[in-house]
């Protein structure tokens, strides 16, 4: 039967995503029929010479004069075809006639008479009348309506977005929500596709195991949340943790974005909103999945002053607000969201009882960087020298995005340079490119501007180097990459809390290179504007948000949910007197920093000379010019921790095992020995 099935001819579907347009093909089809089955338009056009030579040589029976368009319509006689068509006479023999223009009717007609006044000719049938093109009266009738008709069927159809489905501006009102239902997810992703992220894949597979298991949870009277909210920066995983939940969960699954339910009608989006529901309901127990739903979520009458808001946005969100939190209710249709934007959204809308989670998603450390890593590398051909530790700690602040970035980027460099595997230099120069920039080695530079980078570059360097709390050394280049003409990579602490100490350090390490060019150079240039810039907001920082000054100790002047757009929360005495403060804050950090060059001067000046020399100096060069670094880094600590972790984990199973084998051997031995006498032989 199946096969039987397989075999028969499918039948148009007139229902498809084309929507009308096979209606408009018909039409024109129909219209280009009666074009080309009007007699006119088969007849062949002749010249004035030709028509007086057809009349003299008694080849014409009949003319009929076209008033209106001024052309005449001559009929060919039988015999006399090939006078008027040649070689086509039987091209032309079921309707052998011709056309000609003529000046005017009288000025045709006064040469006709004369043209028959020789001898032998014979009069010609002459007739006058007007076009009657069934065509062109059909055109000139009924062609305006029909353009209106079409042009209004194009404008509703693309007001529709193609994407309402069949019917186009009738469905404008539709759900865009794209359905995973069992057996319908082709690029199925589970949990164990996600590395790292173990916190917020916790709490997302408790909402899969509400809706698999219910009753578990609710015979203690306990109620299944109505939504949760994935809260994070971009590339962390937000739509892959909901990707997972729709391969894990065995419901029905519905996926759409913020956007989606935005439209130039006016109620559209409530409209798309209570569909979705009613699908949802329909399909309970069911997940709805809304990315970006700050698109939509944004907080109403925000900037009132400025125009207001968009009502029909408004409108959207408050049918959005009902439905998950109104009379009417919604068992078994859990909403999950993602955004990285949830300090602008309405506070009805993350409130209890709506989004009842919100469960953050934060950049990986640099455990979960080695998780996110292995999910990467195992599909890439790797060389013996590749180090996930390293990987892991060469990346701090990278997001999940960021790291199959770097993946891929070093998989095209070692396939660039013509090799086989992708070793460890492939992905240094990677992590080189996305933070950097491309490298340009072809960018022309004096050898006083390259000995100028290099004395910049090495202070910074130096100074990290020589203080504590300042970001470990990774590498010095002084080769330009995008728009810097040198750079030093760090190796960010990656700390949860930040002391005055770990500011001053960073601080006085950006004003390094400024200080090693006033002096060994006598002079300054413009290549500290980046490290000016950071260095500024830091100290305001420090100065206005963390309260780190002398003359502003514990004051913050920072409200998260305040609008600075016009106003400042503090006077114009307090903003000169943070002022003063930052410039006092700068120039302390920039004179230790002339102290620090001033102690290693011949240091900084080998180091420099490295630089000219090499181009591209590593934390071992610094190492061996100004010896082992004093202080050990956050992230070796932590992966040694880690280390003496795992290996405690190790040891505390071995003995565990240990133990069992002794305590099944002291068993053995307690066991008694029973003597089992032989029967005796009769």
């Amino acid at each position: 039967m199946a096969q039987e099935s397989n075999n028969k001819p499918k039948m148009p579907n007139f229902k498809s995503s084309s929507g009308l347009y096979w209606l408009y093909g018909l039409v024109a089809i129909f219209l280009v029929g009666i074009y080309f089955s009007d007699d006119n338009h088969s007849a062949k056009e002749i010249g004035y010479n030709e028509i007086k030579y057809l009349v003299e040589t008694n080849s014409v029976s009949k003319i009929t004069v076209i008033t209106n368009d001024k052309y005449a319509e001559a009929t060919v006689k039988e015999g006399k075809m090939r006078n008027a068509f040649g070689s086509d006479s039987t091209k032309y023999a079921a309707n052998p006639k011709v056309h000609v223009k003529i000046p005017s009717a009288d000025r045709f007609t006064e040469d006709l008479t004369e043209w028959q006044k020789e001898d032998g000719v014979e009069k010609v049938d002459l007739t006058f009348t007007e076009d009657s093109s069934m065509f062109e009266g059909f055109l000139y009738t009924f062609g305006p309506f029909i353009l209106l008709i079409f042009f209004w069927m194009f404008i509703m159809q693309r007001m529709g977005g193609g994407g309402a489905g069949p019917g186009g501006v009738f469905n404008v009102g539709k759900s865009k929500a794209q359905l995973f239902d069992k057996g319908n997810n082709p690029n199925k992703v589970t949990f164990k596709d996600v590395a790292g992220l173990s916190e917020a894949k916790q709490e997302v597979e408790e909402i899969v195991e509400f809706l698999k298991n219910p009753a578990r949870y609710t015979e203690l009277g306990g109620k299944i949340p109505k939504g949760a909210i994935l809260v994070g920066p971009p590339g962390t995983g937000k739509t892959l943790l909901a990707k997972a939940v729709a391969g894990e969960a065995d419901v029905p699954f519905f996926s759409l974005s913020g956007s989606d339910f935005v439209e130039m009608f006016v109620g559209v989006g409530a409209s798309r909103v209570r569909d979705l529901f009613r699908q949802a309901k329909e399909k309970a127990p069911c997940i709805i999945f809304i990315d970006e739903i700050d698109a939509i979520g944004r907080a109403r009458g925000k900037n009132a002053s400025m125009g207001g808001g968009n009502d029909e946005r408004e409108s959207t969100l408050n049918q959005l607000l009902t439905e998950m939190d109104g009379f009417g209710t919604n068992s078994g249709v859990i909403l999950l969201a993602a955004t990285n934007r949830v300090d602008i959204l309405d506070k009805a809308l993350v409130r209890a009882g709506r989004f009842d989670r919100q469960i953050h998603v934060d950049l990986p450390d640099v455990h979960d960087r080695k998780a996110i890593f292995n999910v990467h590398l195992s599909k890439l051909k790797l060389a013996d020298d590749i180090d996930v530790d390293f990987l892991s700690r060469q990346t701090p602040g990278f997001s999940g995005a960021d790291i199959a970035n770097v993946c891929n980027e070093a998989a095209l460099i070692a396939a660039r340079r013509n090799k086989t595997r992708v070793d460890k230099e492939d992905f240094l120069s990677a992590v080189d490119r996305i933070i950097g920039g491309l490298e340009k080695k072809n960018k022309i530079t004096t050898r006083s501007e390259k000995w100028s980078i290099a004395v910049h570059e090495a202070g910074h360097a130096t100074i990290s180097w020589m203080l504590q709390y300042a970001d470990p050394l990774v590498k010095v280049t002084i080769v330009p990459r995008g728009m810097a003409l040198g750079a030093a990579w760090y190796l960010p602490e990656e700390r949860q809390l930040i002391t005055k100490e770990n500011l001053l350090d960073k601080m006085c390490s950006l004003l390094g290179g400024r200080a090693a060019e006033e002096l060994v150079l006598g002079t300054i240039g413009t290549g500290a504007i980046n490290d000016l810039e950071r260095s500024t907001k830091q100290a305001y920082a420090m100065v206005a948000y963390y309260g780190m000054s002398d003359k502003l100790t514990n004051l913050c002047y920072y409200d998260s949910q305040a609008d600075y757009s016009f106003t400042k929360p503090y006077s114009e005495e307090t903003a000169k007197l943070i002022d003063d403060e930052v410039k006092t804050l700068i120039n302390s950090q920039y004179e230790r920093a002339k102290q620090v060059l001033r102690e290693n001067a011949e240091g900084h000046r080998k180091l420099a000379e490295l630089l000219v020399e090499r181009e591209v100096i590593f934390a071992d060069d610094l190492e061996k010019i100004f010896g082992k670094r004093k202080w050990e880094s956050r992230n070796e600590e932590l992966m040694r921790e880690n280390e003496n972790a795992q290996a405690e984990k190790k040891e505390d199973s071995s003995v565990t095992v240990s133990e069992e084998s002794q305590n099944n051997e002291n068993k053995e031995k307690e066991i008694p020995e029973v003597d089992v006498e032989k029967p005796k032989e009769d």
